[in-house]
């Protein structure tokens, strides 16, 4: 249990059209302050929220109305020790009909129990997830962290 990646999963009546477009829509359901492209393979965009948590990740797998991956290529977190926790890891979504609804599940591969992290991690991507990305595919509006106007260069410099 000790090597567990995070999951969490959600069941919504809507296509697998309409999740796998929301999914891409990061801003919608994650954060507001994204930049870059977040929907194509190999776009690039870098997340970042307050001076908590600065994050890089790659489009390398988009399968249209099934799958999306995005690999970790760097990250920084204010509160934890060791800044290499999420760095390498992957950020699935796999698109499925089961039941005559779409099933979306969520998988961070590389976060697990072990991480000093896991338990924020744990607690803010179920509430992505299960809460604002569910409410952007059924209900046309997310909860994602608001703009804070703009990216700050000097905290970006510092995360690295």
């Amino acid at each position: 249990m000790a090597n567990k990646d995070f999951t969490a999963t959600i069941s919504v009546n809507n296509t697998p059209k309409e999740a796998f477009n929301a999914i891409n829509n990061v801003r919608g359901w994650w954060s507001e302050e994204i930049k870059g492209g977040t929907e194509k393979l190999n776009d690039e965009f870098l997340y970042h929220y307050k001076d908590v948590h600065i994050s890089k990740m790659k489009l390398t797998e988009v399968i249209p109305d099934k799958k999306v991956v995005w690999h970790v290529l760097d990250n920084y977190f204010s509160f934890i020790n060791d800044q290499s926790e999420w760095k390498g890891t992957n950020i699935i979504f796999e698109i499925s009909e089961q039941d005559g609804k779409t099933r979306v599940q969520f998988t961070h591969q590389g976060l697990v129990p072990a991480y000093e992290c896991y338990d924020i991690c744990h607690d803010a991507w179920s509430n992505y997830i299960k809460t604002s990305l569910k409410n952007l595919i059924t209900k046309g509006k997310g909860e994602p962290n608001p703009k804070e106007g703009g990216f700050n260069n000097e905290l970006l410099k510092s995360g690295k």
